[in-house]
């Protein structure tokens, strides 16, 4: 029986790894982590529609069909259930996302190597700056402030334009390239994790 968590007044249903397991090609899985997330593992049958993308791609959705939202640990996918409410479908929440799925020992499909998200990236990166700007203001010059008031006006800019300098810097790094060859004959590579 589905679990019920209480958001403010949406009460969301979730479902636990196992239900998901034993009924799955009964509901539409969407995965709403970032792609190179759903990459690096997911739910086989999973698509991937990111959270910052599910309104502007419901067309993508099975309509009539029970929708199942899946990230890495649920926060995402919840929020994502309550941006879906006022659309009126039936919709729960992996409990626990990704990781209890792989607790489980349940298989995942990768078809790249796990990495930190971009927005991760990013988050990281804009506050190592601003810290490091506020220490060397402290230690070498003021001066050193106005590299964190730049972090700070770019976060801003980001925000309001929906465009990110750092993350278009970050995803021309190695680590961030999506490889050219698949890492296997298929393309994916099955994991199955053990407890």
């Amino acid at each position: 029986m589905p679990l019920l968590t209480n958001r403010g007044h949406f009460l969301i249903p979730t479902i636990t790894a196992t239900e998901l397991n034993q009924q799955r090609g009964h509901a539409q899985l969407v995965d709403v982590r970032s792609p190179s997330e759903f990459a690096a593992g997911h739910i086989l049958q999973a698509i991937n529609i990111p959270m910052d993308q599910i309104e502007a791609r419901l067309a993508d959705l099975q309509p009539q069909v029970p929708l199942v939202l899946v990230c890495q640990k649920g926060q995402r996918a919840e929020m994502t259930a309550r941006l879906l409410a006022p659309c009126e479908r039936e919709i729960a929440v992996l409990h626990g996302g990704t990781n209890a799925w792989m607790e489980c020992g349940f298989p995942v499909v990768a078809s790249a190597k796990a990495r930190w998200s971009l927005e991760r990236q990013v988050r990281f990166g804009a506050g190592f700056l601003v810290s490091a700007g506020i220490l060397l203001s402290r230690l070498a010059s003021p001066v050193w402030l106005f590299l964190a008031a730049f972090i700070g006006l770019g976060l801003i800019f980001a925000g309001l334009t929906d465009l990110c300098p750092m993350a278009i810097v970050l995803q021309y790094l190695p680590w961030n390239r999506r490889p050219h060859c698949p890492r296997t004959s298929s393309g994916v590579e099955l994991a199955r994790t053990s407890r």
